[in-house]
């Protein structure tokens, strides 16, 4: 399923994450539960002077948005290149919305550098 087919989450999933999303993040924040309840996401990591890397991300569906979320990330279905990080739902689901943004903008299904650089657990 691509992302243009992602319904919208209703308005009572929506609410429980609305105090940890703020101000435009909202407008995209029922298609970013939608695509979290799902568990899964196909994607390609944009390279600057190269091809994009394909990747599978998976992870566990938490009940609230204080509850951990593991995301696991796979490139070129090569198990040396998994990742795995985990992080309260709500941070999950920002760089959900932000991936949401992205798409919105370039059509191109990829997390943002905030997110790899959190999975590759480098400090800004």
């Amino acid at each position: 399923m691509s992302i243009e087919q992602i319904q919208p989450a209703n308005q009572q999933q929506a609410s429980v994450y609305l105090p940890y999303i703020q101000g435009a993040k909202r407008n995209f924040l029922p298609y970013a539960i939608s695509l979290y309840q799902k568990g899964v996401l196909e994607g390609h990591r944009k390279i600057e002077a190269s091809e994009s890397i394909a990747f599978v991300a998976s992870w566990n569906v938490a009940t609230l948005p204080s509850d951990l979320t593991r995301c696991r990330i796979q490139f070129e279905g090569n198990a040396e290149l998994s990742y795995e990080v985990m992080m309260a739902s709500f941070e999950f689901m920002s760089f959900l919305i932000e991936l949401m943004e992205n798409y919105k903008r370039y059509r191109l299904t990829d997390f943002s550098q905030a997110f790899y650089r959190k999975v590759l657990r480098i400090e800004e």
